[in-house]
């Protein structure tokens, strides 16, 4: 991808500012300053280095119209704003239905202060949506690029949280046996391969041991796993035979089951192959009844699926700006709405506690059941994707920030992302 040089001045203002903590947010009746102006593409650097140092995309900004997106070029820069804002036009999905009646916002407004932080923020990173909300307040709500909140805004890895999520609520149901069967107790098209006799427990920690994994460069292995079952750039824009098919081309084990955390796609995919088994009926409905409509969503959401109609899981969920900040708070409240629980309480807490310690995954968090967990040890989380996608969780002060972008494609939790969440829990 193309990378765009700051000069100096900029360069030194963004690192005084990511130094102080200060990122992003915005209020829904506060004025939002304009949109960074679109970059000029630069020569790609090659290497894990390069993708560090990419800025953000360069984005076409003309009247909020944007490049049409398709199968072939969805990925790229210039296209990534249409696309990351419809996914679920573009490929095939499955409809989480919303209820029948949505569970409407309190309207507040953040502190000055805080405000002032989000508007830099916005100033400088290519940021679609900005939601902060406490409790049952929505703070501040701001949209970029011509996004609006009708936008079904996508997650890719944010939705393997959700999986995870499911999966508790199917061993509640008794729909799973145990997180220590092993995968292919449930999907069966996985019986006798080395992910099938992966335990469900292992999946969800990304400790399968197998070699597909996200790594830093555009040619890993989930990169082809999503060219072989959604299609894309190298495929033609054609699909492929099926996630669960297309996993028996990585399945290269480098080290026992629970011995080594490596964060893969493929350990979610199976994961979400293998709930789906068990409940007998897709993701996107289960969560639909367990989830989307207790909180009273406003829209419905999407999942993105392979050519066999599995949901992908590890990518592909797509939702409203404002449903996106319910389901934060969902997990601020340890899975409880209003006097129910829609995901049980003992499992959101095991799930966002650190299993698998920072030496280990080596990103400055640890990591729980397909969850990011922050090293203060305070009970706040994270659940991150590609491109800049985040949300942060605090159950103690029931404080959730949802940010979506169209960044770098190896963007995870960034800096400047992560140094505005601490600004705004000391503010907001």
């Amino acid at each position: 991808m193309a990378g765009v040089p700051a000069d100096a001045r900029t360069t030194a203002r963004r690192g005084l500012l990511a130094a102080a903590g200060l990122a992003l947010a915005g209020c829904a009746s506060a004025p939002s300053p304009p949109p960074p102006p679109p970059p000029r593409p630069a020569p790609a650097r090659p290497g894990a280095a390069a993708a560090a140092r990419e800025q953000a995309a360069p984005l076409a900004e003309a009247a909020g119209r944007h490049a049409r997106a398709d199968r072939a070029n969805w990925t790229d820069a210039e296209h990534r704003v249409d696309a990351f804002s419809r996914l679920d036009e573009i490929f095939p999905a499955n409809v989480s239905a919303r209820p029948a009646e949505a569970q409407p916002w309190r309207r507040g407004r953040a502190p000055p202060a805080a405000l002032s932080a989000i508007d830099d923020y916005l100033a400088r990173n290519p940021v679609t949506g900005l939601a902060l909300a406490r409790d049952d307040t929505l703070l501040v709500e701001r949209y970029r690029y011509g996004r609006r909140d009708t936008h079904r805004l996508t997650s890719f890895g944010m939705a393997r949280t959700l999986v995870a999520m499911l999966a508790g609520s199917a061993l509640e149901d008794r729909r799973l046996r145990s997180i220590d069967d092993p995968a292919q107790t449930y999907a069966s098209a996985l019986a006798g391969s080395a992910y099938g006799a992966v335990p469900l427990r292992d999946l969800l920690t990304m400790r399968s041991g197998l070699r597909l994994r996200d790594e830093e460069t555009g040619g890993d292995d989930t990169a082809r796993l999503t060219r072989a079952t959604l299609g894309g750039p190298g495929a033609g824009g054609s699909p492929g035979p099926g996630a669960a098919q297309a996993l028996r081309d990585h399945d290269r084990r480098i080290a026992e089951p629970g011995q080594r955390w490596a964060y893969s796609a493929g350990d979610c995919y199976v994961l979400a192959l293998a709930v789906r088994g068990a409940l007998r009926r897709p993701l996107s409905d289960y969560f639909s009844e367990r989830i989307w409509k207790p909180i009273g969503a406003e829209a419905d959401a999407s999942w993105l699926v392979d050519r066999s109609g599995q949901e992908l899981g590890y990518t592909g969920f797509n939702a409203v700006l404002r449903d996106w900040a319910r389901l934060g708070m969902l997990l601020a409240r340890r899975g409880a709405v209003d006097s129910r629980q829609a995901i049980p309480a003992a499992w959101v807490r095991e799930a966002t506690r650190a299993q698998v310690g920072l030496r280990q995954t080596g990103r400055g968090y640890g990591y729980g059941y397909q969850t990011w967990v922050f090293a203060d040890d305070d009970g706040s989380f994270a659940l991150l994707g590609e491109h800049g996608q985040a949300m942060f969780v605090d159950p103690t002060r029931r404080l959730v920030m949802v940010n979506t972008a169209v960044g770098p494609a190896r963007e995870l939790g960034g800096s400047e992302t992560v140094g505005l969440w601490r600004v705004l829990r000391r503010l907001a």
